[in-house]
């Protein structure tokens, strides 16, 4: 049998229940013996010492919370008698000492990827289909409905079939418990026609116009990242022709993206076509010629260099920030070692653990912009009348993320330890080596949408209630954070880090799986479930207020 408590940090004045614990046990924790006033579910924490209200909380060696009145040891802290408090934080001079890990076992290795002219590597080799604004969405279905069907990237039909056999249940009058509705065959057809193209994608977004022009501006500079994307051969626009957006808009975000652009990029607009059926058969067919020149392309190996890993985290519960975010955390250190690109984002995720991101930022400038950003963003936040404080959801709640200073703190550990080498706004793209913070909101579609935007080549989505989202153009990896969701949901998770809660790998030990699967899953050796799902998730943030 595993730990049944853990302290985080030695600073920490709680103990996180790793099993289910029963009012008045108990619980012996270096030489000291704690009785519990009340049930602590697994997840959640309970006071070491008695707190007198406005006195403070402390986590992961921060501070997360006060206690809103007075409590004793053994209590759960709950919503009740905790609200969220974060750390000031300002720029200091910092000379922060980072320790990397040992990569022996890594040093040599490649993925094999797709090499493109400007000296980037995907992990993928996509067809990207890009609509200027929302009045194209129709086209774009009535194309993904031919094309995915006749190429064989459909998903399986097993639904379909489903479906076919209620019908055929109406129209007989037959027994429905007697219906099995567990279809097993597929028919769609398991071979593609184009062998290196790993899939045709598509943008459907709900912009474009009718918002304001900045909205436009900087949906444009989005698609533009998206097209230049390391994981995608070719491009198909299609545009109405009178919206915001206008097509030169995007090519000239596109052109400062990337000045030395070539990949093909087909431009369709539907006011200067004949007809909607000549503009759809024309975009067709030059995109199937454009899939019969990127199926010329090849997997070839390429150093662990041109990796770049978002690393994100939703549907996030109490064991996140103990057990698959610190070991997506070391994966991530073990990237940096190596010379590749990390991204963490999710700004509204970062509350409370600032200070710790500034002392780590290796340029003054790149620290001051962070704060900048962190400032603007909280501010508009809380104009709004809500606030970073507001950010945990229900499911959070329940699984013992009772603060934004705790879900934060947990969360901020998928960045691992090494120094911050830059700071991006919303659609920049990476360009240094190392850690980079990228401003994006919490939400996961939005913020995977904007890790991709910033040159994310791979995922790792960490999870502990589960969630199935995905991303178009860059391949999604679910991590949970325990063996019962990984159970649980098996269709939807990849990486199990159940392990370390039950005390049967080490962090370190988990981290280096991580990255081996990640070298898998770069090299198309093992497709994520998310990607075999289609599960193509894509939300343009309009720079509201979305934590």
């Amino acid at each position: 049998m595993g730990a049944r408590v853990l302290k985080i940090h030695p600073h920490d004045n709680v103990l996180v229940a790793l099993q289910d614990l029963q009012k008045g046990e108990h619980i012996h924790y270096k030489e000291q013996v704690y009785v519990l006033k009340e049930d602590i579910p697994a997840k959640h924490k309970f006071y070491l010492v008695p707190l007198k209200r406005g006195e403070e909380v402390f986590m992961y060696g921060t501070l997360v919370g006060k206690v809103q009145y007075d409590v004793q040891v053994g209590e759960r802290m709950s919503t009740e008698n905790l609200k969220h408090a974060a750390a000031p934080y300002t720029y200091r001079p910092s000379q922060y000492k980072w320790q990397p890990p040992d990569v022996s076992r890594f040093i040599d290795r490649t993925f094999l990827g797709y090499h493109r002219t400007n000296g980037t590597v995907g992990t993928a080799n996509y067809w990207l289909f890009i609509p200027t604004v929302f009045c194209e969405n129709r086209n774009l279905d009535v194309i993904r409905e031919a094309l995915h069907n006749e190429l064989g990237y459909a998903v399986t039909d097993k639904y379909k079939q489903k479906a076919k056999l209620l019908r055929e249940w109406y129209k007989n009058s037959g027994d429905i418990e007697a219906l099995d509705l567990h279809v097993q065959e597929s028919l769609v057809p398991t071979d593609r026609l184009f062998e290196n193209v790993d899939g045709i994608k598509f943008l459907n977004h709900q912009g474009g116009c009718g918002g304001i022009r900045q909205d436009a501006a900087v949906l444009s500079k989005l698609l533009a990242a998206y097209a230049d994307h390391p994981n995608v051969a070719g491009v198909t626009v299609l545009s109405l022709g009178c919206q915001n957006l206008q097509v030169q808009d995007f090519l000239r975000d596109l052109k400062e993206r990337n000045p030395t652009f070539d990949k093909p990029l087909h431009i369709f607009e539907q006011q200067q076509s004949k007809s909607e059926e000549d503009m759809i058969t024309d975009a067709i067919k030059q995109t199937f010629l454009g899939l019969v020149e990127a199926n010329k392309l090849t997997r070839k190996p390429a150093s662990l260099t041109k990796l770049t890993l978002g690393v994100k985290c939703g549907g996030s519960d109490g064991f996140s920030g103990i057990s698959a975010n610190p070991a997506v955390g070391y994966c991530s250190d073990l990237l940096v070692a190596l010379g590749g690109k990390v991204l963490l984002a999710e700004f509204p995720e970062l509350c409370g653990a600032e200070q710790n991101l500034i002392d780590r930022t290796k340029d003054e400038a790149a620290a001051k912009k962070f704060i900048e950003l962190m400032t603007a963003y909280s501010e508009a936040a809380e104009n709004a009348g809500s606030g970073f404080h507001m950010n945990p959801s229900p499911g959070n709640i329940k699984d013992g993320l009772i603060t934004d200073a705790i879900k934060s703190n947990g969360a901020a550990k998928k960045g691992g330890t090494a120094p911050v080498e830059d700071v991006l706004d919303y659609t920049e793209p990476a360009v240094k080596p190392g850690l980079n913070l990228v401003c994006t909101p919490g939400n996961d579609v939005e913020a995977t949408t904007g890790k991709a935007a910033s040159g994310a080549t791979l995922i790792l989505f960490t999870t502990g209630l589960g969630t199935p989202t995905g991303n178009p153009v860059c391949p999604v990896i679910k991590v949970a954070t325990n063996s019962q969701l990984a159970s649980r949901m098996a269709d939807i998770i990849d990486i199990d880090c159940g392990p370390i809660i039950a005390g049967e790998k080490t962090i370190e030990q988990m981290g280096e799986d991580i990255l081996e699967y990640c070298i898998r899953a770069a090299s198309g050796e093992v497709i994520p479930k998310a990607v075999q799902l289609n599960q193509d998730d894509f939300i343009p943030w309009k720079r509201g207020v979305s934590l």
